[in-house]
């Protein structure tokens, strides 16, 4: 217990100095949780539970106390005047955890705070906009006749003022050089091995940064999930606050990323905290809602902006629009493009380009064609974008002669006469459609008419040919260039090592790695990597693996490109040890596999029987904190199964909840059919049954593994009470043919004819054949009567059973002397007209 006593001359003189007091009660109220009181003169500190009995009033006084000055105050970093307090040692790792709960936490309901703030307790308008709503429907269908989200468009301002409203940083080279910035970057790549001492270090360096430096380390980061991260763990740091900036700066690098989770929380967060969320930042979120495909969450934004009481502009009209192109959603997108005009929403010409080019991705190049020739009526008139899309589209598809009367259209009509960034948009576009003669044609074209093709154009038709494996084309192509005086650069050499691997010419690639060298063009890790991938392409990943180990005296240093290649052609060889080697090489240097490339690996050991390796493998990747997802647990589990150990199995599924990665049904089916072979049915339908608790749906694997097992088992009666549950679920209209099918596989057709009334139901194909297979097991066990009475439900159902498969139960019918059946089966096809009366 802390307990501690101060005279009272000595709380006269703390008193005295008002910074020192404060700064010190704020220590040991909150340090060392205790509470002062005045006694005869002298102060008694206590310890007390006050800090948790009344944590939203800590936060304020934290945030009222940490608004004086002190020595460590950052002039870059915004007021933490309504910051939170946190104890809690994170890593920026931690993407998720209560983060949320704890920096978003609404204070209205503590009484009277307004003495530390705002009188609305801190809260701004935006606070309490329920991001949740945008997620409520799932899927990725919308409908095109479903314009609900176009009624935001009706509640807008009749007359929107047409203004750019557009927060956008641009930073200098030097700001990304700067010392600060490298070095937090450096820190960053060593997250993987990070200690407290390098937190501490991380910390201390992000006090000091000014915030257009925080946007330059996000936009430092290859990897946009360790950006988000690096966001978090900023954010959650004592005496630091993001600037607005560094918000839509985050929300622009997540636009142009799948991660729209992480957006949406972006987002989440500046209406909590009060800053300002513009239309632009909507439209992030738009954004990455559409590269993730999920169209009907991207148009939700709208209706979020309008709880927000954020207007519409022109740029969310655009964005709107572009994420209807992308998803193929032509006609939504022009009945929106309607709706924006009737409320008074000018379109420009970024509007009209989006709508051609999705005419163009619908194959509608006419109507885009009269799209342009309407723009001029409207008062807005077509750039050279607006053609530069259709033109793409025409070179795409080879229509060189189209594409030829497109630009003397833009000349004749728009005024807009070809210029080099004409001819080097038809170059790029041809040849990266494999069109390299007709590229090669445009950029003759280009020099006769006084254009210098520069070595990027030239380099594009030399990749072309490349590809094409027509190598001598492209040698001729970097000689001419030689010859003009254009130098080609690494870009163009590489595109021709490049295609000397595709044809397996390996000597000729590494000369010509000799050759740049001697040229004064060094290679950079991308042509070496190009050598690498025909090494192993070639069965030489030994080779290539050499040459990894030399890269450091050859000046050049692997990607994880580079490793990935390497990793893939070792495991194709079968050399799965060197493969793993080079997958912890790869992390070490803070390149991480992808969950795809590590599955390959597992899977490639499992195949080998070699169990303990991938094992180890995967613990080793999951600790050094890769991406790891279920289904990596998946294949492991599945490669234990199939060597019989299932308590490794059952042992690695308890390992997945503990590393908070979720099962799924393909999990839960791996499983459940182990324990079924092995005869442990109890066991597998308890995993059933936790697979329908846990809301998961079984697929159709799942439905024929269980009925698989259960029947080869015998266990009818518990099969057929464990599928009314799973189809309770999901529906499954083969179910019940699959057991008929099953018991008779297995022998047992009088347990199948039992389940026939459920089938014949239905009186569809798939029944027929079912009666058909029941027909044909009672043939088998020499039960011919048995097989005439499903013949003969089967006609009362208007199914007709295989022919030759009813001569044969009338033939055993005749042996048994039951010619009246016999008989009367064949009339039956006779009646029906399947059979004709000579015949029978």
């Amino acid at each position: 217990m802390y307990s501690s006593s101060v005279s009272y001359h000595r709380i006269q003189k703390i008193l005295s100095r008002p910074c020192k007091w404060i700064g010190s009660f704020q220590f040991h109220t909150f340090f060392c949780c205790s509470k002062a009181a005045f006694a005869a003169k002298k102060l008694s500190c206590e310890p007390t539970s006050g800090f948790y009995d009344y944590p939203f009033v800590n936060i304020r006084c934290s945030a009222y106390f940490s608004s004086f000055p002190t020595r460590n105050f950052n002039p870059g970093c915004h007021s933490v005047s309504d910051s939170g307090v946190h104890f809690v040692e994170r890593h920026f790792d931690d993407e998720n955890g209560d983060y949320d709960e704890d920096r978003g936490t609404d204070v209205r309901g503590c009484g009277d705070l307004s003495l530390f703030g705002d009188h609305n307790g801190g809260c701004q308008k935006n606070g309490d906009l329920n991001f949740d709503e945008v997620e409520e429907e799932g899927g990725e269908d919308c409908r095109d006749d479903d314009d609900d989200n176009f009624m935001v468009l009706n509640s807008c301002n009749r007359h929107p003022e047409q203004t750019k409203d557009v927060l956008r940083v641009e930073l200098e080279e030097d700001e990304f050089r700067h010392p600060l910035v490298r070095e937090i970057c450096r820190l960053i790549q060593l997250r993987s091995a990070w200690n407290p001492k390098l937190e501490s270090e991380l910390r201390h360096l992000l006090r000091s940064l000014k915030p257009r430096q925080v946007c330059a380390v996000l936009l430092s980061q290859s990897d946009e999930r360790v950006a988000l991260q690096f966001f978090y763990w900023a954010d959650r740091q004592w005496r630091y606050r993001h600037n607005p900036i560094v918000y839509y700066v985050m929300l622009e690098i997540l636009s142009k990323t799948k991660l729209c989770q992480g957006a949406k929380r972006v987002l989440r967060f500046m209406a909590r905290r009060g800053i300002e969320c513009r239309p632009q930042a909507f439209g992030y979120l738009m954004v990455s809602y559409s590269r993730a495909g999920n169209l009907r969450n991207a148009l939700k934004v709208l209706n979020l902006m309008q709880k927000a009481g954020v207007d519409l502009n022109l740029a969310v009209c655009n964005t709107a629009i572009h994420v209807l192109v992308m998803a193929n959603r032509l006609e939504k997108a022009l009945r929106f493009f309607e709706r924006m005009q009737i409320v008074g929403i000018i379109p420009n010409v970024v509007t009209y380009n989006c709508l051609i080019k999705g005419y163009c991705k619908a194959h509608q190049v006419e109507n885009a064609l009269h799209l342009i020739a309407e723009m001029s009526s409207k008062n807005c008139s077509p750039d050279k974008v607006s053609y530069y899309t259709i033109m793409s589209f025409l070179c795409k598809d080879k229509q060189v002669k189209e594409v030829r009367d497109l630009m003397e259209k833009m000349a004749r009509d728009s005024n807009l006469s070809p210029d080099q960034v004409t001819y080097n948009t038809l170059i790029h576009m041809l040849s990266k459609h494999g069109n390299a003669d007709e590229a090669l044609e445009f950029l003759r074209e280009a020099e006769v008419r006084g254009f210098q093709i520069d070595k990027v154009g030239h380099s594009t038709i030399v990749h072309s040919y490349c590809k094409q494996g027509r190598i001598d084309e492209a040698k001729g192509i970097v000689n001419e260039m030689l010859s003009k005086g254009c130098d080609p650069d690494v870009v163009t050499y590489t595109a021709v090592v490049d295609g000397f691997c595709r044809i397996g010419k390996l000597d000729q690639a590494k000369k010509m790695l000799q050759h740049m060298c001697k040229h004064g063009c060094k290679p950079n890790t991308v042509s070496y990597t190009a050598l690498l991938t025909g090494l192993c392409r070639n069965g030489n990943s030994l080779q290539a693996r050499e040459m990894m180990n030399v890269s450091e005296e050859e000046f050049w240093t692997p990607n994880a490109i580079s490793y990935s290649v390497v990793m893939h052609g070792l495991r194709k060889e079968g050399k799965l040890s060197e493969a793993c080697d080079v997958a912890r090489e790869m992390i070490s240097k803070g390149f991480f596999p992808t969950p795809v490339e590590i599955n390959l690996i597992i899977e490639s050991l499992c195949q080998e029987g070699k169990m303990g390796e991938a094992k180890r493998f995967l613990e080793g990747c999951l600790n050094k904190g890769c991406a790891i997802n279920v289904v990596n647990f998946t294949t492991l589990i599945h490669g234990y199964c199939r060597e019989d150990d299932l308590e490794a199995a059952l042992s690695l599924l308890d390992d997945m909840y503990l590393s908070n990665k979720h099962p799924d049904a393909v999990t839960f089916t791996t499983l459940i059919d182990a324990l079924g072979k092995n005869g442990r049915i109890e066991e597998a339908t308890d995993l059933t049954m936790k697979l329908l608790k846990k809301g998961l749906l079984p697929t159709p694997v799942t439905f024929r593994t269980v009925i698989h097992r259960y029947c080869q088992l015998g266990r009818v009666e518990d099969l057929l009470k464990l599928l009314d549950k799973m189809l309770a679920r999901q529906k499954c209209r083969t179910a019940y043919n699959q057991v008929i099918e099953k018991l008779c596989s297995f022998g047992n057709p009088e347990e199948a004819d039992k389940l026939l009334a459920r089938i014949l139901r239905k009186a569809s194909k798939t029944s027929a054949n079912t009666c058909n297979m029941l027909m044909e097991s009672y043939l088998s066990k020499k039960m011919p009567l048995s097989a005439y009475e499903v013949a003969c439900r089967m006609f009362n159902r208007n199914l007709i059973p295989n022919l030759k498969l009813s001569q044969k139960v009338s033939e055993q019918l005749m042996l048994e002397g039951k010619s009246a059946e016999a008989d009367n089966l064949m009339l039956r096809f006779v009646e029906r007209g399947h059979l004709s009366p000579q015949f029978e």
